[in-house]
């Protein structure tokens, strides 16, 4: 079973106090979603500490900024987050280690741990809530499995399927060779094609962050540097077929002079003569 030392040595920041009251919370959604193999351990370990900044961070900081104004309706986002009425963006913003966000989410979520998350959404953020919100979309999007291959494209797959991309991965990956030393994990062999697999079998579980990201790269401004044009190159003058005539009759015309000038200089001092 996870120690307190054991959380503290992957998550240095961590305070002993905190540590402490989180520690049996932690435990127990370890437990319950089958996380608990040193390998999975790890790994989930890894991607909730860098998620939450170390566990320092259980809720989505609220300006409003202007992206987060676009959390309630009516807006493509708030329909996609399944936030109806005014104030549901602040009242359903991010919470949990893995956060999930709006009205639709905190429903399906809370339906499946056996909680009403949309009468009191603030539980979310709690840690006896919050590791089980974690823990479930683990579970639920085919991470353990994963967990298990032990190897770095696994991972790297892992961080794919929680960011949807690769953000972070530098900061992951340090925490994670952390975690495997920690708690013991020995390299596994690799056996090609298990990741390609486990990466075509996806499940499909969000959690919100999806619709953020999708959001955020159709709102994305288009860049305003434009690229430098290469000159065409100078096409060579085509002269027509009329204009060559003329140049060749010219020609013609100006040695024909030449000639009858010649002839009329013969002429003249013939005659003198």
């Amino acid at each position: 079973m996870l120690s307190v030392d054991q959380l503290r040595a992957i998550m240095p920041k961590l305070s002993p106090a905190r540590g402490n009251s989180f520690l049996p919370f932690l435990q127990a959604a370890i437990a319950e979603f089958g996380i608990d193999a040193p390998a999975r351990c790890a790994a989930f370990l890894a991607q909730v500490a860098h998620e939450s900044g170390q566990l320092r961070f259980m809720e989505e900081i609220w300006g409003p900024t202007d992206a987060q104004r676009r959390y309630e309706p009516k807006s493509t986002l708030a329909t996609r987050l399944g936030n109806t009425e005014n104030g549901d963006g602040k009242l359903f913003k991010g919470r949990g280690p893995i956060q999930i966000t709006g009205r639709a989410n905190y429903q399906r979520f809370g339906g499946l741990l056996g909680l009403d998350l949309v009468v009191d959404p603030a539980r979310a953020a709690t840690p006896d809530v919050a590791f089980r919100i974690a823990g479930l979309f683990w579970k639920n999007k085919g991470l353990n499995e994963l967990a298990d291959q032990a190897t770095a494209d696994a991972f790297r797959e892992i961080t794919r399927r929680i960011n949807g991309g690769f953000n972070g991965l530098e900061d992951r990956e340090r925490l994670y060779a952390v975690a495997r030393a920690v708690l013991g994990v020995t390299d596994a062999p690799v056996t090609r094609g298990r990741v390609g697999d486990s990466a075509t079998s996806e499940p499909t579980f969000e959690r919100g962050a999806e619709a953020i990201r999708a959001e955020v790269a159709v709102t994305k401004p288009k860049s305003n540097v434009r690229r430098r044009r290469r000159p065409k190159p100078k096409a060579r003058k085509r002269t027509s077929a009329v204009a060559r005539r003329k140049t060749s009759t010219n020609r013609k015309r100006r040695r024909q002079g030449t000639t009858r000038s010649r002839s009329a200089d013969r002429n003249v001092k013939s005659k003198a003569r």
